[in-house]
């Protein structure tokens, strides 16, 4: 299979099963407000997006998501591939009605995977070859299989499968590597895509912390006219101000009639400097991690283990509903059931027995 530099020459637009609507745009930074329209209902960006790998979100219901507000979740390619598998997907009819979400799914390619799952990786021009963390089972994850499987959950939002390394490599000829080659299985990723008049096909910038491989794969991703854009590789270990050379760069060459989804963003501070930078939609699995050991994002913006607050301001805390600054990162961290309220209070006691 050739390998030579992609080309920019102009192909034929992809239809868009979603529209854009910019509304404002903020006189100091590049922040923007706007409204993604998908098959599955409205979404206001900027969103953080909860990640839902396995088609369940960890501690959380799909009604208590609901309740919630979030209107967007992700799940993983990748592991709805191993379990169910495509068969079950096609057979329950897609994602939405396997896991009873009646709004809108965002899928990851499974590209992250050469990451997370590098020691079981090998990538070729052709896919990348897994063996299955379950049980060692050989999977040959290509362009076309990634796009077959996301068709068969029919997710409202698609990743192209991309070419990732950790952004801290300093080989830079493997990083142009990656960067072309993303480029490449996006042209196949598009020809392979039997639906894109109901499921939204995003591209993904690659190129490090190489702000001229991202300028060149902007220019290149920008020409293929994907519905949507995703700026991918990051939140790696690089430093902030690298990362935010990199997100401005990429934000700097993107049309203003698209939305922007930087991807593996999550923490509450980059969620503001990534706003300010001109993006518009972030995902990460740091909330739902963290909800577990009991801290919860409120109205303070700030992080509060429960444990070491005392009785009055727990109390406060936990009432405390999310202000109008607050993003769906936070709703979704809140622990206000009453079980959860029981659970905190008890551990808070045993901490702090000496609170009035």
């Amino acid at each position: 299979m050739s390998t030579a530099t992609p080309s920019t020459s102009p192909r034929k637009s992809m239809p868009s099963a979603l529209t854009f609507d910019l509304h404002a745009k903020c006189s100091t930074t590049k922040a923007r407000a706007s409204t993604l329209h998908l098959p599955h209902g409205s979404v206001p960006l900027p969103i953080f997006m909860p990640v839902a790998t396995q088609a369940s979100l960890k501690g959380l219901t799909y009604d208590q998501l609901k309740d919630s507000g979030c209107m967007l979740c992700l799940n993983n390619t990748y592991h709805l591939g191993l379990k169910p598998g495509q068969e079950v997907l096609d057979l329950v009819g897609g994602a939405h009605k396997f896991q009873g979400w009646d709004r809108n799914i965002l899928t990851d390619s499974g590209g992250f995977q050469m990451v997370s799952l590098l020691k079981l990786a090998t990538v070729t021009e052709e896919g990348v070859r897994f063996l299955s963390p379950h049980d060692g089972t050989p999977m040959l994850l290509t362009p076309e299989h990634s796009i077959s499987l996301q068709n068969s959950i029919g997710s409202d939002i698609m990743m192209q499968l991309d070419d990732v390394i950790v952004t801290t490599s300093p080989d830079r000829a493997r990083m142009q590597e990656a960067m072309e080659r993303s480029v490449r299985w996006l042209d196949r990723c598009i020809d392979a895509h039997k639906y894109p008049e109901r499921q939204n096909l995003f591209c993904i910038i690659q190129g490090g912390l190489d702000r001229e491989l991202r300028r060149k794969c902007c220019e290149e991703m920008v020409a293929r006219d994907t519905p949507g854009i995703a700026i991918g590789g990051l939140s790696g270990g690089e430093a902030k101000d690298e990362y935010c050379k990199v997100v401005d760069t990429c934000t700097g060459l993107l049309p203003d009639g698209k939305p922007r989804y930087v991807m593996g963003v999550g923490y509450p501070e980059d969620l503001v400097v990534s706003v300010a930078l001109g993006a518009d939609m972030f995902d990460c699995v740091w909330p739902t991690r963290t909800a577990v050991c009991c801290p919860s994002y409120v109205s303070l913006h700030k992080l509060f283990p429960f444990f070491q607050l005392t009785r009055n301001n727990r109390d406060s805390a936990l009432q405390s509903p999310p202000t109008a600054s607050s993003t769906s990162a936070t709703k979704h961290t809140h622990m206000t059931s009453p079980q959860s309220k029981t659970a905190v209070n008890a551990r808070a006691a045993d901490q702090n027995p000496k609170a009035d």
